[in-house]
C-alpha cells in the first residue's frame, strides 16, 4: 500500500477545478474521464469534484477513512490538478497536518 493509499488528507483539504474537457467524452479526458454527476459547474471553462467547495472538504470520489485506507473511486479517470498532485511536497504537508497526520 503507498502512503497516498493510507492517506487521502490532499482529497479532504483542496478545491479541485479542472476544464470540463476533462470530463467523460472530452477531448482531453483521461480513460473513460470524469463522470460529470460528480462535478458541479463554476464557469464555462471550469469545473470542480463535487465536495471540495465545502468548509470541510472531500471529494466526492474520495472513500475510505482518511489516514487509515482510502481509494478515489475514478482513479484512472481523475482530472489533472489530482494527477500533478504530489505526496510530500508542500501542499501535501498542510492537507496532512490538517487532519492531524504528520508529515510523509
Amino acid at each position: 500500500m503507498t502512503p497516498c493509499q493510507a492517506c487521502g488528507a490532499c482529497c479532504a483539504a483542496f478545491r479541485v477545478d479542472f476544464h470540463p474537457a476533462e470530463l467523460a467524452g472530452g477531448a482531453f479526458a483521461w480513460a473513460s474521464g470524469v463522470p460529470a454527476a460528480l462535478t458541479v459547474p463554476v464557469t464555462a471553462a471550469i469545473v470542480r469534484m463535487s465536495g471540495t467547495d465545502t468548509v470541510s472538504p472531500r471529494c466526492a470520489a474520495l472513500s475510505g477513512c482518511i489516514g487509515a485506507s482510502v481509494a478515489c473511486t475514478i482513479y484512472d479517470s481523475r482530472p489533472s490538478p489530482c494527477r500533478e498532485f504530489e505526496a510530500g511536497q508542500p501542499s501535501c504537508v498542510r492537507a496532512r497536518r490538517r487532519h492531524g497526520l504528520p508529515p510523509l
